[in-house]
């Protein structure tokens, strides 16, 4: 999952820097307001790639993991319900 994620925001971030290198080497010698609209669409990019990184998936366990400290733990999971003692 992780490698997934990563893999899919290095590719957003790859086309972001494209649309930006892009837009002022070659863009802007046949239309400057083109090349304006590319490096907008290359400002949104990065906060949307964050985003989708740092996405929780399915099978992903951030933030139910145990902590390893079972007094801890069971507290935690007294506060969610899930346990009873």
């Amino acid at each position: 999952m992780y490698a997934r994620r990563r893999r899919l925001y290095f590719l957003m971030m790859g086309g972001c820097l494209f649309l930006f290198v892009s837009a002022w080497a070659f863009v802007r010698l046949w239309s400057v307001p083109a090349a304006v609209a590319m490096c907008v669409v290359a400002m949104v990019v990065p906060p949307v790639a964050a985003v989708i990184a740092n996405r929780r998936g399915p099978d992903d366990r951030w933030w139910d993991d145990p902590s390893g400290d079972p007094q801890s733990d069971d507290w935690w999971d007294e506060l969610d319900g899930r346990k009873r003692r």
